[in-house]
């Protein structure tokens, strides 16, 4: 089987295949009608019979010929099919549930050898990708149906400017490129989406409302259960302890431009986040989005393998394509040896369906050409599949450790400030004393609850309130050392340090300032 995951367009993907004379194919899209236009368009160009199937309506035929046949029974439409005479284009819609029953699989695998003889192609037009394993071999191509470009977009919105207020025909008349954010806005949208978004952003607000469209499109992309648009919150001033990752990351700001590509720079194409777990990894991927000004889409790979939500793999797909259409995107992946651990026992515990997930993902890492950046985290190195480290598929790998000294004093400016509390008001060095071997996390944390206790107290933060919270904290460092030690060994020679900075160790730990020992291997707390 083949897709069209290139260049390529899905109508000159199909049209060289009907050429072809390819007599089954499967075309994925939600967008039936715009579709059927399409291949209608194709049709006429080709002089084509075009007959529409479905179970509602039977037969139609709408281009070259007319008329219609109440056929709604699946095996008799097949027959329709394998009896129609000259060249023609068969469009079956949402055929795929009548694929459970052995008939209409067996009548299909007959229907893809008698067609083979003759000028006549069956589409199978379907929302979702349902293939029984018995048809396998008889669908010829499955073509997964791209969802409108730019152009497609921007015509979509200059159809509705004649209705808007006099200002706004006159902006879109006057400046070419009027409506390039609303377009870009729109990306990642079905053409009916993008149409009820826009009569609504200007029946609200009378004229393209880029953030009426924005929070539309949020909806609409929840409404699958597996992306979600997230908001540009933070900004790169947040990891600001993070030198060498921000320092990096600045760097590929407009790296996704033509500017870019005429000066030789290759597309970039993601980044892998490791270290201990509230070392500001899933921050930085908010922050990159600021910085970057894209839409950021978190993935939670688990929901790729609910049952309820659909096949995985078709799942997989649907986030790829989606990421696609937006982009530039980035695609923010937290967390991601959970989702893809297993992928070496998947054939024994799943029928190896995490194994081919994993599989369609990196492969679509390895050979994308949108400017989509991946953004993935791991806590966990152990979890990793190996093929996910090979060379290729991040530009880089960065280790985020517990930060230093120094860095410590620089999160807490930015927690205190946060809070909306004068920094220079506090002891930002004997706090920075007070939280060797704590996280980002941890020290956000700590503030939190000084804040509860000041505010019960009826008293203000302080850096006294703050120490004394950090009492009620027991770091990961103690409670995770030996993966934490694992984590930093496994990083030395295979990541480069986020921080540029070694993370501080030995004397005057946490471990010593709480009484705890090693005795024979075993550590004793006095907490």
């Amino acid at each position: 089987m083949s897709d069209s995951q290139s260049k390529i367009s899905s109508k000159k993907e199909v049209e060289d295949l009907v050429k072809a004379r390819y007599p089954l194919i499967y075309v994925v899209s939600h967008e039936a009608q715009r579709v059927e236009e399409s291949l209608k368009r194709l049709c006429v160009e080709r002089e084509m019979r075009m007959e529409v199937w479905s179970i509602t309506e039977g037969f139609k035929t709408v281009a070259n010929g007319s008329g219609s046949r109440d056929v709604k029974d699946p095996i008799k439409a097949l027959d329709h099919v394998n009896r129609g005479e000259g060249r023609a284009l068969y469009i079956l819609r949402d055929f795929h549930p009548f694929t459970k029953d052995p008939s209409v699989v067996r009548k299909l695998r007959d229907l893809s050898f008698s067609l083979r003889q003759t000028k006549k192609t069956a589409i199978i037009l379907s929302p979702v990708q349902k293939i029984p394993p018995e048809l396998e071999k008889g669908i010829s191509s499955i073509v997964y149906w791209e969802l409108p470009n730019r152009s497609e977009i921007e015509q979509i919105a200059r159809n509705l400017v004649p209705q808007a207020p006099a200002p706004v025909q006159k902006e879109a008349s006057e400046k070419p490129d009027f409506l390039e954010h609303v377009v870009e806005s729109a990306l990642g949208l079905t053409e009916l989406e993008a149409q009820d978004v826009f009569a609504k952003s200007m029946v609200r607000t009378h004229t393209f409302d880029i953030k009426t469209i924005l929070d539309e499109k949020k909806q609409i992309i929840r409404k699958n259960g597996l992306l979600e648009y997230y908001e540009r919150t933070e900004s790169i001033g947040d990891i600001g302890w993070l030198v060498t990752l921000k320092d990096w990351v600045a760097k590929r700001r407009n790296a996704f431009g033509q500017k870019a590509r005429d000066f030789g720079l290759p597309l970039p194409k993601g980044m892998l986040l490791i270290g201990v777990p509230g070392t500001g990894k899933s921050l930085t991927a908010k922050a990159v989005g600021s910085l970057w000004e894209m839409p950021l889409l978190r993935l939670d790979v688990g929901k790729i393998f609910a049952g309820l939500v659909g096949s995985s793999e078709e799942n997989i797909r649907k986030v790829t394509q989606t990421a696609e259409a937006i982009a530039p995107a980035i695609l923010w992946i937290d967390e991601i040896e959970k989702g893809f651990s297993g992928t070496g026992s998947s054939g024994q515990t799943d029928g190896g369906t995490t194994s081919r997930v994993f599989g369609s993902f990196i492969t679509w890492m390895q050979e994308k050409e949108a400017p989509v950046f991946v953004i993935a985290t791991a806590n966990d190195v152990s979890q990793l599949p190996p093929e996910l480290l090979r060379k290729g598929r991040f530009d880089e790998i960065f280790f985020c450790d517990l930060p230093t000294r120094e860095e410590r004093e620089q999160i807490f400016n930015v927690h205190i400030a946060k809070k909306g509390r004068d920094p220079e008001q506090f002891n930002l060095s004997r706090l920075a004393d007070a939280t060797q071997e704590f996280s980002g996390a941890e020290i956000e944390q700590a503030i939190v609850q000084a804040l509860y206790d000041a505010f019960d107290a009826g008293a203000e933060l302080s850096t006294d309130g703050i120490v004394e919270s950090l009492h009620e904290v027991v770091p990961l460092a103690v409670t995770m050392r030996e993966k934490i030690d694992y984590m930093r060994e496994w990083a030395r020679t295979r990541a480069r340090p986020a921080s540029g900075k070694a993370s501080e160790r030995g004397k005057g730990s946490w471990m010593e300032r709480h009484g705890a020992a090693d005795g024979g291997g075993e550590r004793k707390l006095e907490l």
